[in-house]
Order: structure tokens, then C-alpha cells, then sequence
């Protein structure tokens, strides 16, 4: 599948062939090489010269002017436009991603990383250029959604059957997911309502059920932030296991240990233009004499 600049999910077939022009009258150069076969290994995400823009309305209200009294003045004034401020997060962002690679995705805090994860996954168009996918992108983070109101082992099966398992195959590997998060090793919490679990709980019972499967292209965002070390430790052996089984995994993190323990490639971004792409270890130095170090 893939996202055009409307973030309209098009077929993986309606990726322009080389030399095609695209929306803005240029050729999109990331598409051609692959399709050109410039790169023998198997590409699963490209992305070409792409802009997200988020458009705030209503921003800057005079002091004393709150959101109601806003809304109530634009409802009178009917045909006035509301005051819009637009906020460039990504700004003519290329590469591409192949088959077993794991990509690190760092940059401080506002630089666009998460908002580009989710243009990836097809949950945010882009403004301009284009984002091809190659298969079914799986974004898993923090605050993937569950349902509080329901018991940790209906949010398992309900989780599993979204990404598309067969009660089948949620019943083999159910109680590997619960073993794995690690939620149960204090008590039989995997019964009670999510609302009464710790953040770190929900947090890694989400990567549980996350990883439970091997995906295409797999997206992390800061799910290995939480937990304790043991449970890290878990989580970058699973994510190892997805790279061998064919997928791509993105993982976004402020913890550079985990980056380097995880990714083999590092992609660099700041302000929302791509710094920097390259293998870890060259990236994560420059990165660290920016940010001087440590987590950021």
C-alpha cells in the first residue's frame, strides 16, 4: 500500500514508474532508483521530498478570549475564515527502507520524528510528496489504543484480532503475550481493567501484543522506554527476531542505548529536515556531540 499527498492508501501497484513526474511537475528520484533497480534489496518504505504541515486554529485568541468565546464569535461572523497558524513538522523529507533493516529515528524533542512515524503508518497526510509502503504498516506506541474499561486478556484478544490474527491463532499465543509482558509476574492482573494497570504495565502489554506477530514494517514508538531492564532486554531480542523474519522496524526513542543495542541504521532529524542517514554508529556520534550526550 502507499500514501499519496493526500494520504489517500493507494495499491502498491499505482507507485509511479521511472520518470513518471508527480504532483509538483518533478520526478520523484526515490521511486525511480528502486524501480530501476539501483538497489538489489527489497524496499519497504520510500519516502519522497515529503512536507506535514498541521494547520492550529484559533491560535493566538486575545488574552480572556477562551475556545467557547472563540467558537461563538466565528458562528456569528458565519462567513469570516477563523485565525489559522500552520506549523511546518517535516520539511522535504527522502530515504528509503529495506527488508531487515532496523531504523533508529532520533532528534530532539519537536523535531518531527513521531509525526513522521505516523505518516508512515497512513494515520497523517502529508502536505507534499509521497510516502510508498510496501506491505501493511503496524504502528505501535505508547499510547496505541486499548480499551481501559476492559480486562487486560479482552484487550489481548480484541488488540490481536485488529492486526488481523484468527481467534486460532490468538488462542496458541495468547498466554505467550501475557508472559512476555510480564503484567501478570505480581498477580493475576491479566483480569482486571486496564485503568487499574501502571503505565509501564499498559505500556509493555501493548508491545506484547505489538509483537506478537511479524510484520511488514513494524514502527515503535518509545514502547522500550518503559519497563525495566529485563523487559527491555526482551524487547530488543523480539525486535532482532522480526528483522530475521523478513519485516522493517522503525523504532523512535530518546534512549540512545536502545538505539544502538537495536538499529543498524540511524535516520537524523531536527527542526523537521532529515539531518542525517547512515549507520548507527556514525550518526549517534554526531548526534550525541550535538545534543551532548545521554537521553534528550
Amino acid at each position: 500500500m502507499a500514501a499519496d499527498e493526500t494520504g489517500e492508501r493507494l495499491p502498491a501497484a499505482a507507485a509511479p514508474a521511472p520518470g513518471t513526474i508527480d504532483a509538483d511537475g518533478r520526478a520523484p528520484e526515490a521511486v525511480a532508483a528502486v524501480t530501476a533497480g539501483a538497489d538489489e534489496r527489497v524496499p519497504t518504505v520510500v519516502a519522497d521530498r515529503v512536507d506535514i504541515v498541521y494547520r492550529v486554529h484559533g491560535a493566538g485568541s486575545p488574552a480572556g478570549r477562551g475556545a467557547a468565546t472563540a467558537a461563538l464569535g466565528r458562528i456569528l461572523r458565519r462567513g469570516t475564515s477563523p485565525a489559522a497558524r500552520t506549523v511546518h513538522a517535516v520539511r522535504q523529507v527522502s530515504f528509503t527502507a529495506h527488508r531487515g533493516e532496523a531504523i533508529g529515528l532520533v532528534g530532539t524533542n519537536g523535531s518531527g520524528k513521531s509525526t513522521l512515524l505516523k505518516a508512515v503508518a497512513g494515520l497523517l497526510p502529508v502536505e507534499r510528496g509521497r510516502i510508498y509502503t510496501d506491505g501493511r504498516p503496524a504502528l505501535l506506541g505508547v499510547n496505541a489504543a486499548l480499551m481501559n474499561d476492559l480486562t487486560g486478556e479482552r484487550n489481548v484478544r480484541l488488540g490481536c484480532l485488529a492486526m488481523g490474527m484468527s481467534p486460532e491463532r490468538i488462542a496458541e499465543r495468547y498466554q505467550e503475550i501475557v508472559d512476555f509482558s510480564g503484567i501478570n509476574d505480581k498477580g493475576d492482573f491479566v483480569t482486571l481493567p486496564m485503568r487499574t494497570y501502571s503505565s509501564g504495565m499498559a505500556a509493555r502489554l501493548r508491545f506484547s501484543i505489538g509483537a506478537a506477530e511479524n510484520h511488514d514494517v513494524l514502527l515503535i514508538d518509545e514502547a522500550l522506554a518503559t519497563g525495566d531492564r529485563s523487559f527491555q532486554r526482551r524487547s530488543e531480542a523480539r525486535i532482532r527476531e522480526l528483522r530475521r523474519h523478513a519485516g522493517t522496524v522503525f523504532l523512535v526513542s530518546h534512549n540512545n542505548k536502545s538505539i544502538r543495542d537495536t538499529c543498524d541504521r540511524v535516520l537524523w532529524l531536527e527542526h523537521g529536515e532529515l539531518r542525517a542517514d547512515g549507520p548507527t554508529d556514525e550518526v549517534m556520534a554526531e548526534y550525541e556531540r550535538f545534543t551532548g550526550g545521554g537521553r534528550r
